[in-house]
């Protein structure tokens, strides 16, 4: 059985220790589960070992990255057998030769990359490479002490477009946090004729058009999806859709929206399909409240998109 790994990686005061000891705090994370974290990098800060204890939490150290192979993790997990591994790891290694060196024994659930907002720029001008290696990697980026000034910095830079799939936050200096999208348009013209949904945005349109329906209502929408034909659905109606990742890759659930034929033939299950259609808002009891519904305008055979499983932020 395999033990599952979190990876956490940013630059030197980054805030990953921080965060690491606040997920470990978390009764939702740890409970009753032994955790081992291998420590790359000892910066400013320390876990407690106060905090360690109430966790059932141990620490080993690596230093070189020369000793960072399967062998040494796998002796740390013979000595303490953990339920759980977090890696700590340095943020100038080489992130993808050192996830090479992990034993058969470890799994990785989760890359979560720590950004200081404060440091984003001199980084980005100097470690331009290295940045994109960290970003593209996550799962979640959390950017922490972020101001409104450094928040507009980072989106100016678009960082979302070097990962399309992760989610995206920030922590503000004042102690609040949000979504890296918090405010902004959807990553699509509405204003179009036909609003041409990419393959990464299908998350933030279902969202967006669910929480919204007035937008969207007699707009013209054009997107990849594979087909869902339920068993309580008129014979005309069927779900195009996608899977999305709720909050973990073992949190998926397929997500879409009622769809009407309009006298074409709906396609066989699970095929991937390019949708035109014309969004009308009404009352439907799948959705308890009015939504979108879909009447098809076009439907055509798509080749799968790169990745098939969706997020929900930007």
């Amino acid at each position: 059985m395999s033990i599952p790994v979190y990876v956490f990686d940013g630059f030197l005061e980054s805030g990953k220790t921080s965060f690491i000891a606040s997920v470990l705090q978390d009764p939702g994370f740890t409970v009753d589960e032994h955790t081992l974290i291998i420590q790359c990098e000892q910066g400013i800060e320390e876990f407690e070992p106060d905090m360690l204890r109430k966790t059932n939490t141990v620490v080993e150290y690596v230093e070189d990255e020369d000793e960072f192979d399967a062998g040494l993790l796998y002796s740390f997990v013979k000595r303490h057998h953990p339920d759980r591994v977090i890696i700590e790891m340095n943020g100038m290694w080489d992130l993808e030769a050192a996830v090479q060196n992990l034993p058969a024994i470890m799994e990785i659930y989760q890359f979560i990359i720590t950004i200081n907002a404060e440091t984003f720029e001199i980084y980005s001008m100097n470690m331009g490479q290295r940045m994109i290696q960290h970003i593209s990697a996550g799962d979640t980026i959390v950017i922490n002490r972020a101001t409104e000034k450094t928040r507009e910095l980072i989106r100016n830079r678009n960082i979302r477009s070097m990962n399309p799939r992760a989610s995206i936050y920030f922590e503000n200096d004042d102690g609040t946090s949000e979504e890296y999208g918090e405010g902004m348009p959807p990553p699509y013209d509405l204003d179009a004729d036909i609003v041409e949904i990419d393959d990464p945005w299908f998350g933030i349109f279902y969202l967006h058009a669910l929480e919204n329906p007035e937008e969207y209502d007699g707009k013209k929408v054009r997107f990849k999806a594979n087909i869902y034909k339920g068993e309580n659905l008129p014979d005309d109606e069927f779900v195009p859709g996608r899977l999305g990742m709720v909050c973990c890759a073992n949190d998926e659930r397929f997500v879409g929206f009622i769809a009407k034929a309009n006298g074409f033939e709906i396609p066989e299950e699970h095929t991937w399909q390019m949708i035109t259609a014309r969004i009308e808002i009404e009352e439907l009891e799948q959705y308890r409240e009015p939504g979108p519904v879909l009447y098809i305008e076009d439907i055509s055979p798509a080749d799968p998109p790169e990745d098939e499983v969706v997020m929900f932020s930007y």
